[in-house]
């Protein structure tokens, strides 16, 4: 399986979750390293397109594919398992805690949650601290331009 992360190129090449572990997020807590990619480069370009504000051209990203090898354990969960609240702002502690024991306890290398920004779309949260995410590889980094069409005021 191919998934997708747009990054600052200084971050293009860095799977060790550091970023997410700094600051949290959604389904991570600060403290949990994570590194959070998406099953298409659209969803990716929405993830950064709502975390930036309108007006703002994002620069210097760079798209990087990543693969999973088949072989590799993922767990899943379901937008039916999650709280009423897991889309909210700011992000419910249920979908961090849910996501930081899976973590924590090493159960998987990979964790498939849904998008929050684009229903029936996932990301795929990689576990650097697993035994297998040793076995995960870049594939590919190149430049991304954004248009900026989706940023106008």
């Amino acid at each position: 399986m191919i998934v997708f992360r747009l990054t600052k190129q200084k971050y293009a090449s860095d799977m060790s979750g550091k970023g997410a572990e700094k600051v949290g997020g959604r389904w991570n807590s600060r403290g949990i390293a994570v590194t959070y990619t998406s099953d298409s480069r659209a969803l990716c370009m929405a993830e950064v397109a709502v975390h930036t504000p309108l007006g703002i051209l994002p620069e210097d990203y760079y798209l990087v594919s990543i693969r999973i090898p088949d072989e590799l354990k993922i767990t899943s969960i379901e937008e039916k398992e999650l709280p009423h609240n897991w889309r909210n702002i700011p992000y419910s502690r249920s979908t961090k805690l849910l996501v930081d024991q899976i973590i924590l306890k090493n159960k998987a290398a990979i964790i498939k949650v849904p998008s929050a920004v684009v229903d029936g779309d996932y990301n795929y949260l990689i576990n650097p601290m697993h035994k297998d995410s040793n076995k995960i590889e870049i594939i590919k980094s190149e430049k991304y331009t954004f248009d900026n069409r989706l940023f106008k005021r």
